[in-house]
């Protein structure tokens, strides 16, 4: 039911890169894995997942690269992971018992409430990110 990997942990700091440039610009998925420390090769997949599902759009040729198709406010943890993850949120119940099943749907509700929250949420944590570096010095 509940799954996140190293895909999805990959993709969320590439869309978080990926949210640093003006509209207009694009990165390569080079700058991208060196940006948010990600191994290059699997960033490719994952971009491409990302792209098909029209998270991202790219500009092929020299000046070519990635850029988010929509604003980070409008892309969610769960698009990602549903994206990604191929048995995330799904009916982990594999019994008959009522109770069980109400109180396995309680818990996939209450995860699918938490993966509604939307990626721009990771400004808030970059500013908090800022304050606790500026006191520490």
């Amino acid at each position: 039911m509940i799954g996140i990997s190293t895909k999805t942990i990959y993709a969320v700091a590439a869309l978080h890169e990926l949210s640093s440039i003006p509209g207009n610009e694009v990165l390569t998925i080079k700058e991208v894995a060196q940006r948010a420390s990600v191994p290059q090769n699997f960033l490719e997949q994952i971009l491409l997942a990302l792209r098909k599902q029209g998270l991202l759009t790219s500009i092929k040729g020299a000046r070519g690269g990635y850029r988010l198709a929509k604003d980070l406010k409008d892309i969610t943890l769960k698009d990602v992971v549903l994206i990604l993850e191929t048995d995330a949120l799904s009916d982990i119940c594999r019994t008959n018992n009522p109770t069980l099943k109400l109180f396995w749907e309680d818990v996939k509700e209450g995860v699918a409430n938490v993966f509604d929250t939307p990626l721009s949420e990771l400004k808030n944590y970059q500013q908090k990110t800022e304050q606790t570096l500026n006191f520490s010095i």
